[in-house]
């Protein structure tokens, strides 16, 4: 519903309203407020898209911890790496599927 609006209201694209989501979570999670909006929420909070920048931000200070400096960029993709496969694996198959339209 907030994408619709921002969508309808201003000139953003998809596109930079999907970034935007994404930075909005890791902000959240950078301060530990979004696992209270998962404790408070439940499952559905995991869905969005908020919930990717979640996970890379969640997963960066884990390794962090661990790991130190070096630790940040390994652990961004520990939590998402999952995801991000099955989407260029999906993608992939989309388009043996489907013809590109002019």
């Amino acid at each position: 519903m907030i994408a619709q609006i921002i969508l309808d209201n201003t000139k953003l694209t998809t596109g930079h309203i999907c970034s935007i989501f994404v930075v909005v979570g890791a902000f959240l999670d950078t301060f530990r407020i979004y696992d209270m909006i998962i404790q408070y929420v439940g499952g559905g909070a995991q869905l969005p898209i908020t919930s990717f920048g979640h996970s890379l931000i969640h997963g960066a200070l884990a390794k962090a911890d661990e790991m130190g400096m070096i630790g940040v960029f390994m652990g961004m993709f520990d939590l998402t790496a999952t995801g991000i496969s099955a989407a260029i694996i999906f993608s992939f198959f989309a388009t043996l599927l489907f013809k590109p339209q002019d």
